[in-house]
């Protein structure tokens, strides 16, 4: 079981190439991923892409790497046509201007902030070059990034089971209230055949109404699917994989049988039993919504 939740940060600097990684992850119905490059890795973002998608099932997942290279040589060319454009464009803006605003310049920095006028070209590599130079820091944040996902996960995995175990200690106290609850309804049974002979009503009524009680009051097979779920939740979670999309489904048929016990016991002691399993299948699902 892995959380999407996570974080891992990782920066070196080997043979004049400085490379920085950084991912991080958080809950996402879906895998949603975001690759942040350089310029000069920008064709890598397919192949991260890939790797991170074969690794990652659920989560917004962000990935950040940063390349510089000491000494790398970069050309910065000059576009004359957006500067005369721009010294034309400053000029018949000061001749609207007030006096006072008319005699002041342009200052030169000002030009390299504007659109188009410098160009910068660094010195362009590979992809297998790039590759070359990032994939080592990059499978080491991975690496640190999944151990984080799968530290949380477990401590996740922990927390759900604890819940679990609650609801198989209650499941085997309603089934020690079996007994009691076949009685009561052996005693409505009963109370129905007197009241029924008084009027003088036919065995086929009898039969009718023993089956309606049976029907309303047996929670037997409930708790029989109960238990089968709660057993496919235990084997599905230590299954491995993305589970949490699985195990979620799980915990929505487990709430309805669990309803349906509430609403068919006649005991009150039994109803606050539903109220403890439906709390504990809440805090799970809660905690789903964390797990891949």
């Amino acid at each position: 079981m892995k959380s999407m939740t996570g974080f891992a940060y990782t920066e070196k600097q080997q043979e004049g190439v400085s490379v920085a990684v950084e991912i991080k992850s958080y809950n996402s119905r879906f895998l949603e991923l975001f690759i942040n490059l350089n310029q000069q890795l920008a064709p890598l973002e397919p192949r991260i892409r890939g790797i991170i998608a074969e690794r990652c099932r659920r989560g917004k997942i962000e990935v950040n790497v940063r390349e510089k290279k000491d000494g790398a040589r970069f050309s910065v060319n000059v576009n004359g046509e957006a500067v005369r454009a721009y010294s034309s464009a400053a000029e018949r803006i000061k001749s609207l201007l007030p006096s006072a605003y008319a005699e002041q310049n342009l200052p030169l920095e000002a030009f390299f902030q504007l659109d188009g006028v410098v160009e910068v070209e660094k010195e362009g590599e590979d992809e297998d070059s790039a590759w070359a130079n990032i994939k080592d820091v990059f499978f080491e944040t991975l690496e640190k990034f999944e151990r984080e996902r799968e530290r949380e996960g477990l401590h996740t995995k922990e927390n759900v089971l604890s819940h679990i175990a609650v609801l198989e200690r209650s499941r085997d106290t309603v089934v020690s209230f079996l007994p009691r609850i076949e009685q009561a309804i052996k005693d409505n049974i009963k109370a129905r055949f007197v009241e029924l002979a008084a009027e003088n009503i036919d065995e086929n009524r009898v039969l009718a109404e023993t089956a309606l009680l049976l029907m309303k009051y047996t929670i037997a097979e409930e708790v029989s699917r109960l238990s089968s779920h709660l057993s496919a939740f235990r084997s599905e979670i230590n299954g491995g994989g993305g589970v949490g999309k699985k195990l979620d489904f799980i915990c929505q048929e487990m709430n309805r049988e669990i309803n349906t016990v509430g609403s068919k016991t006649p005991l009150v002691e039994v109803s606050r039993i539903v109220v403890d399993m439906k709390d504990a299948v809440e805090n799970i699902r809660e905690q789903l919504r964390n797990v891949e």
